[in-house]
């Protein structure tokens, strides 16, 4: 929601990403295996550049991202179905739901990984979300 106010402000919308990446992704730890909902064409994303142009778009590389992020979502809501530790793992799966301005929600799958940082806090290694089948 943070990257999505500071576009709809104005702001610096990228610096609002690369933050949010850094705070909560561990690119610095190697590669996230990073499976963005709304990717078809380069629908797995191993680098921070990439998870960068999924989140605000704007990268020719990546031409079907449109900047997920920047949507002016008003609200998250996590709703975990499992967690999983071992160690100095954990896993986490459920259902994410991402409330838009005219108050509806949109619902999405999601599995994080996540492994301890070099701060000892949390930082995600894996990230896979999805739109929930229908046929």
């Amino acid at each position: 929601m943070t990257i999505g106010k500071a576009f709809t402000d104005k702001g610096d919308f990228t610096k609002a990403a690369e933050n949010h990446i850094d705070t909560l992704y561990a690119f610095e730890a190697g590669p996230v295996l990073f499976k963005p909902t709304k990717a078809a064409d380069a629908q797995f994303r191993t680098t921070r550049e990439a998870a960068l142009s999924y989140f605000v778009g704007g990268n020719d590389t990546y031409k079907e991202d449109h900047g997920f992020a920047i949507h002016p979502w008003t609200n998250v809501r996590f709703e975990n179905t499992a967690n999983y530790i071992h160690g100095d793992y954990a896993v986490a799966m459920g259902n994410y739901f991402f409330t838009q301005l005219d108050g509806s929600d949109v619902k999405v799958e999601y599995t994080f990984g996540y492994i301890k940082g070099q701060n000892g806090k949390l930082k995600i290694n894996l990230h896979h979300s999805s739109v929930p089948f229908s046929s």
